[in-house]
């Protein structure tokens, strides 16, 4: 009998990954990287025997294939891409080909346009603090298919993005989680958002009777979506602005900043204002991580200490120091209009926000009303400026254009007053002027430490 190819495209986190658990199962694996692969990830190929090749792509090894596991940053239009599929190759996602191999292993799968990271994060801890058994992986921490390759867990916690649950086909979530559905990625999905919303509604797929499935009922989308298609799982809504019934369980967020989550016959009482994290969306994952980790039996009082435990993400609404009574927050991981609108509205000093860069097609209408009434000074940080620029003025008193990071911070310095936020928050992506998000917040929390904490 023929052993099986498997081609790995990508050779970043998830493809270096994919590729050791493919070979540690007996099948023959190649991993093609257009790019260059970092030396930590080669050396784990070398260490486990794994062909491969950096710099471009060798087609015919990669259509011999008869499968292939495509990292989720690489788009369909790449021409290696739509090759693979014009040979009728099948094309899954690093989780697809995971989830095959992790024996009895359950999941609890995070997605959403905003909050997935912070949320995940959370119930990662609450899982870990409570004794369980537990990886995290996916679009955060170590590559799923590693942690399925070198270790015994009983839990797996997935961040997923969109691309990833474009390539899942037979995979099931015990316990999945959709914070919400806003626009974002677009250019990936045809500018259509009706694809985008498809994709990231797959968390539901194959879910049976007994499996759960927590959700927004804020969100009018998801509301909309499961008007229209409901899944054969046990619901859990939580929610600040609706009264939606799930005789499932429920977690609602009541004025005085309290909710209490009910998931089955176990329940757990939150008071917000005792949380590290602050804000509304801090609220909304508190809520999702509760039900999440209820449904997974964890005890109400571990799961109460653990949330009051957790401190802020790095890059989400980071505080970056305060000088001079001014508080720097970081929060270069708000690359798109939603998870801005969040910041803002968490913000209770008057504001410089610092926003721009690669726009993704943002309609920032959500965005005017927060910024008429918080924003006193825009600084757009970015290699084009115009859009941003054009959609403020008249809503924001003070609007100053930079090409850089270093101008930028000089300006937002400048602008800020005492008992102000200087906030980066830049609604786009980072690759005009930086690498990533995580770098673009690096080195915004380095200038802050360089230019006015040690001055």
């Amino acid at each position: 009998m023929k052993q099986r190819q498997i081609v790995v495209l990508g050779g970043g986190i998830s493809g270096y990954g994919s590729a050791i658990l493919a070979k540690k199962e007996g099948l023959q694996v190649f991993l093609s990287d257009a790019g260059n692969i970092a030396p930590l990830y080669r050396s784990r190929l070398d260490e486990w025997g794994v062909e491969y090749e950096q710099g471009g792509h060798t087609m015919e090894r990669i259509l011999a294939a008869s499968e292939v596991v495509k990292s989720p940053g690489i788009p369909e239009k790449a021409p290696v891409v739509k090759a693979i599929r014009e040979a009728g190759i099948p094309v899954i996602s690093e989780m697809e080909f995971a989830c095959r191999y992790m024996g009895d292993a359950r999941t609890i799968c995070i997605t959403g346009s905003n909050g997935k990271t912070t949320t995940t994060s959370l119930i990662y801890k609450i899982m870990r603090d409570a004794g369980l058994n537990v990886a995290l992986g996916g679009n955060i921490g170590e590559s799923f298919a590693y942690s399925v390759a070198t270790g015994q867990y009983d839990w797996y916690v997935l961040e997923l993005s969109s691309f990833q649950l474009d390539g899942m086909y037979r995979f099931r979530a015990d316990i999945g989680v959709l914070m919400n559905i806003t626009p974002d990625h677009l250019d990936r999905y045809g500018y259509c958002f009706q694809n985008y919303v498809d994709s990231k509604m797959r968390i539901t797929q194959n879910q049976r009777t007994c499996d759960w499935f927590v959700y927004s009922a804020d969100d009018e989308v998801i509301r909309a979506e499961l008007a229209k298609r409901r899944p054969r799982s046990r619901e859990l809504p939580f929610m600040a602005h609706s009264a939606v019934a799930s005789g499932a369980g429920d977690a609602s967020l009541e004025a005085d900043g309290r909710f209490t989550a009910t998931a089955g016959t176990r329940s757990v009482e939150i008071d917000t204002a005792k949380m590290q994290i602050k804000g509304l969306h801090n609220a909304y994952d508190a809520m999702a991580a509760a039900l999440a980790t209820l449904a997974a039996g964890v005890e109400p009082a571990k799961i109460r200490q653990s949330i009051y435990d957790f401190s802020p993400v790095e890059h989400r609404l980071e505080p970056a120091g305060e000088v001079d009574g001014v508080l720097y927050i970081n929060d270069s991981k708000a690359t798109n209009v939603d998870s801005v609108w969040y910041a803002l509205e968490s913000m209770t000093r008057p504001v410089v926000w610092i926003a721009g860069g690669t726009d993704k097609g943002n309609d920032y209408a959500p965005l005017k009303e927060f910024a008429r009434s918080k924003v006193h000074t825009l600084v757009c940080m970015g290699l084009d400026n115009t859009k941003l620029e054009r959609e403020f003025a008249g809503v924001v008193p003070h609007i100053v254009s930079t090409s850089s990071l270093d101008e930028a911070m000089k300006a937002a310095s400048a602008a800020a007053h005492k008992g102000d936020a200087v906030l980066l928050s830049p609604a786009c992506a980072s690759f005009d002027l930086f690498k990533n998000y995580e770098n673009r917040g690096e080195l915004f929390k380095q200038w802050v430490r360089d230019n006015l904490i040690k001055k």
